[in-house]
């Protein structure tokens, strides 16, 4: 009687073996410690955590909401009400672009900076755990991180 290979007993494809289960629960943990931590940073300056990510977003750059709305894949619709949350606040200002006037561009206000900037330094999560890597460490974490976003490394 030939005995043939049961399912059961199969070599566990790449998605459901045990190692990759065990990543992707590290990866959902960190990610859902990292939104904990960082929705109560935002609540400490009376904002939400959309704010507080597009405020973010914005003291490195300003932009358009446009491409606010694409880095934070949401709709262009939602961005306008939270930078006029935000505006209300004078957190933010729009302004035209130089390099195109007929384009508005959400910039942070001087409050703003300093609000993005104290949202930022009160993130601890992020920073300590990578704070215990080497710098090669880090550096190989970014590359597999970009690899797996298919962006390269």
């Amino acid at each position: 009687m030939a005995t043939s290979s049961s399912p059961s007993s199969a070599t566990p494809s790449p998605r459901t073996d045990p190692l990759t289960l065990e990543v992707v629960e590290l990866i959902g943990t960190v990610v859902a410690r990292y939104y904990e931590e960082y929705e109560e940073a935002a609540s400490e300056h009376s904002l939400t955590g959309a704010q507080a990510r597009v405020l973010g977003l914005l003291s490195i750059e300003p932009m358009p909401m446009r491409r606010i709305a694409k880095k934070l894949k949401c709709e262009p619709s939602n961005i306008t009400g939270i930078i006029d949350r935000l505006e209300a606040r004078g957190l933010v200002e729009r302004r035209p672009d130089p390099a195109d006037r007929r384009v508005k561009l959400a910039a942070p206000t001087e409050e703003g900076v300093r609000v993005a900037r104290g949202l930022r330094d009160s993130l601890n999560f992020a920073r300590e755990p990578l704070a215990e890597l080497s710098r090669e460490e880090r550096l190989s974490l970014r590359g597999l991180l970009r690899r797996m976003l298919g962006e390269g490394a």
